[in-house]
């Protein structure tokens, strides 16, 4: 089973937009927002590349649930290989741990987990976002309500750690931006 974790979080560091980054001659890390993610990509490389990196992020989790399924036999390992696609790629090895708020990741793991429990977090976010108008604490408390909406569609005790290992790095990638 940690293979499968293992294995998600190195697809799920595969910083896509960095590299479309480097292709143009510019560095996510320092330009715009400064992380590799697909709204820092569309603001500074444009909206054709940044819709690109935000289809290839949605795959790597897709992809991270598929193969924890696939190596493991079990759906336990395609939880864990979406969890550890959320956690590459926020906290990237091949960036030295730096990422993205993780956000197209995990929405490709929870639809390939249950498109339930996305359309209830995308539900939630709609909520949030227009009671707020912050989606970035939309984001923040959707992220810690995960837990909860995974028990909830997933009805087991392993949902609910899952949803847990999805939100939290989500969580901690949107806590500094609390007040945007």
């Amino acid at each position: 089973m940690l293979w499968a974790f293992l294995l998600g979080y190195a697809v799920g560091g595969l910083p896509v937009a960095y590299w479309f980054g480097a292709l143009r001659g510019k560095n996510l890390l320092v330009e715009g927002s400064g992380n590799p993610g697909a709204l820092n990509a569309y603001r500074v490389l444009g909206p054709v590349p940044g819709l690109l990196v935000l289809l290839l992020d949605l795959f790597k989790g897709v992809l991270a649930v598929a193969l924890g399924e696939g190596i493991t036999g079990n759906p336990v390992g395609g939880l864990l290989g979406g969890m550890g696609a959320v956690w590459g790629h926020a906290f990237s090895p091949w960036l030295l741990f730096r990422g993205g708020k993780a956000i197209a990741p995990g929405v490709g793991v929870l639809f390939a987990v249950d498109p339930r429990l996305f359309l209830g977090a995308l539900l939630l976010f709609a909520l949030l976002w227009a009671l707020s108008r912050r989606p970035y604490r939309a984001a923040l408390a959707v992220a810690l309500a995960l837990p909860l909406l995974a028990a909830f569609f997933g009805k087991t005790p392993t949902h609910l750690l899952f949803g847990l290992g999805v939100g939290l790095p989500v969580a901690l990638r949107h806590l500094k931006d609390w007040d945007r």
